[in-house]
């Protein structure tokens, strides 16, 4: 308990990939031992866009779980725990729904986003609406010192500063010139969390550029994501079969390395920067090939994941320790939920 906390997670909706990794979840296995780690799998979010899929969302919840502790996130150190486990969660997405205006609420980053990467229109649920201010409890329930996220994230993250800002100053007394850090100091019951970015900011995907000439960002939606999961064979394929330099039609032709998924691949997982910035000069010179280039590539992306096959290996068909994994991080998270909510009623003189 006198650690900071710290309280992030992930929507299932598939399986982790490698943009997850540097985006943020190598930075939670780090953080393990300097924080109290609270990592919520948000499958009510995922109904917003697959509610005639329960079965897939739950399946995707399992599997997350396992890539958490593949990768190694410790349930003996972090809480790893369901959304709907939660009730508490759902009681405060309700009295912090009275602090967002509905203008405001359409102008979320996480709205916006969805209805036009999804082509929804006006063919949307209410609870797609609620997303956003769920993700406020989520967070907020647990009163988190800091967030680890991906670069994308943070414009997502604002309305739940100004919703504690809000509550703090409206129910807690805190003046609204008080600095963020010192929220808490001042008497207010939600701190003003910080971010943690990850080192990759933004992985691309292995498949080329848009029609706008941007490449995408890796997604397993796409079809351009290396899972956490998969086996050394399928990394071989993928990388083998990955966008390079479109003009580059032999190996002695002159390579671009900007904005080239090998490349970008290279700069972010290859440690060995001696052999990364000759190779580049040898690309750009045409005197080494893609070929050569990526099967450096397979080795180095194998041996980061050869630690997580290992431990997924230990768990491997055990879906009843999985579960219990979730089950008792539900019951942690629930006691520090319950402990929040009663702070909000009693803020709000709603005790009786």
């Amino acid at each position: 308990m006198s650690k900071p906390r710290l309280l992030t997670g992930d929507t299932p909706t598939g399986q982790l990939h490698l943009g997850h990794w540097v985006g943020s979840l190598e930075n939670r296995v780090v953080m393990q031992d300097e924080y109290a780690c609270y990592f919520v799998l948000a499958n009510t979010h995922a109904f917003t866009t697959r509610v005639d899929a329960p079965d897939l969302i739950r399946k995707s919840t399992l599997d997350i779980t396992l890539d958490y502790l593949a990768a190694g996130i410790d349930p003996k150190k972090s809480v790893i725990f369901t959304e709907t486990d939660v009730p508490a969660i759902f009681s405060l997405a309700t009295i912090f729904s009275m602090l967002i205006p509905y203008p405001r609420l359409m102008r979320n980053p996480t709205i916006k986003d969805e209805i036009r990467d999804k082509k929804l229109g006006d063919n949307y649920s209410m609870g797609f609406l609620w997303y956003p201010i769920l993700q406020v409890a989520d967070i907020l329930a647990f009163r988190p010192a800091v967030i680890p996220v991906g670069e994308d994230q943070i414009p997502h993250l604002e309305m739940t500063r100004e919703v504690a800002r809000r509550f703090n100053q409206m129910y807690c007394g805190v003046d609204p010139h008080t600095q963020d850090a010192d929220y808490v100091k001042a008497g207010g019951l939600f701190p003003l969390f910080e971010t943690k970015i990850g080192r990759g900011r933004r992985l691309v995907g292995l498949s080329g550029p848009n029609e706008n000439g941007i490449l995408l960002k890796m997604s397993k939606s796409h079809g351009n994501a290396i899972l956490l999961s998969d086996d050394a064979d399928m990394v071989r394929t993928k990388i083998m079969g990955m966008y390079t330099d479109p003009n580059r039609i032999r190996a002695t032709d002159p390579g671009t390395v900007e904005n080239n998924p090998l490349w970008v691949f290279h700069d972010t997982f290859n440690t060995d920067t001696t052999w990364v910035h000759e190779a580049k000069a040898r690309y750009q010179a045409g005197k080494i090939g893609d070929v050569e280039c990526k099967k450096k590539l397979i080795d180095v992306i194998n041996a980061l994941l050869e630690p997580m096959r290992a431990r997924r290996a230990l768990y491997h068909g055990s879906e009843d320790y999985v579960l219990q994994v979730l089950r008792d991080g539900a019951e942690r998270a629930n006691v520090e939920a319950e402990m929040t909510l009663r702070a909000v009623k009693e803020a709000m003189q709603q005790i009786f």
